[in-house]
């Protein structure tokens, strides 16, 4: 069977969540890929949402809950010291390490389409979140943000969870066949999602969401590695560092980064 790597990588959560996994887990994960791909291949014969549903008690963790604190195969590994005022770089290197490729790699495909700064800032930032919570990464995203970033940006990304179930094929979206394995072939997003999408595809900056989407979705290239100083210009001009570092600012959302920061305490 052929595989399609980019799938792959995406169905895991991207190149760098792959590599961080051992050989056993990679192994079983393929394994796992395959099987969904051949029951694909026969007639599209994709899950209903009640499979997915079903499967929640076959795994010892919830799939919503950030890639800091599970592990899916053995035990989770001892993250490296923050520094005392960590700046954004320093989550990108210490904390951020399942999602940044493929957050670098939509922002640098940003940059190639043509977008503006705000929305390669998106593009940059919009599933960071995901080492926190998966679960309405969108809107959890944005709150992380908001105080340090420009209005459209947090727009962008809080809306752009809602705006990748619905295809716009004029503006390069299709709605993924990913999705048809991950949510099931008959899954309705729910009401509040689909009352977010009425207002913002009637939104002034609905282009700004939905070029999230689409860099979103065609982010998952292996071999790919852009590097985050090829954006230090743009978090330069646009993201407001705290001088007392993330988390210790008195900020409405520093105890969301104190999370990522500090995952191991207890309490």
């Amino acid at each position: 069977m052929e595989i399609d790597r980019g799938a792959f990588f995406a169905s895991m959560g991207g190149a760098a969540a792959v590599g961080a996994m051992s050989h056993e887990a990679k192994a079983d994960a393929l394994e796992h890929y395959m099987l969904m791909q051949l029951n694909a291949a026969n007639a599209k014969k994709f899950p209903k949402a009640a499979d997915i549903e079903a499967e929640i008690e076959t795994r010892p963790y919830r799939r919503g809950a950030g890639n800091l604190f599970i592990a899916t195969k053995g035990n989770v590994k001892r993250l490296e010291p923050m520094p005392p005022k960590p700046t954004l770089a320093d989550f990108f290197k210490l904390r951020f390490m399942a999602t940044s490729n493929h957050v670098l790699q939509s922002a640098n495909r940003a940059v190639e389409t043509g977008q503006s700064e705000e929305v390669i800032l998106a593009c940059l930032l919009h599933d960071t979140v995901q080492e926190l919570i998966k679960v309405d990464h969108g809107w959890w995203g944005a709150q992380l943000y908001e105080p340090y970033v420009p209005e459209k940006t947090s727009f962008a990304i809080r809306y752009h969870q809602a705006l990748r179930f619905y295809a716009d094929t004029r503006n390069g979206y299709e709605y993924p066949e990913l999705y048809y394995n991950m949510f099931g072939e008959d899954y309705q997003p729910e009401p509040y999602i689909e009352a977010a999408y009425k207002m913002v595809v009637n939104h002034k900056w609905y282009l700004e969401s939905r070029m999230v989407t689409v860099n979103d979705l065609y982010a998952f290239e292996p071999g790919v590695n852009p590097q985050l100083e090829q954006f230090t210009d743009f978090i330069g001009r646009h993201f407001k560092q705290p001088k007392e570092g993330l988390g210790y600012d008195n900020s409405p959302v520093a105890h969301m980064w104190r999370s990522i920061a500090r995952p191991d305490a207890p309490l």
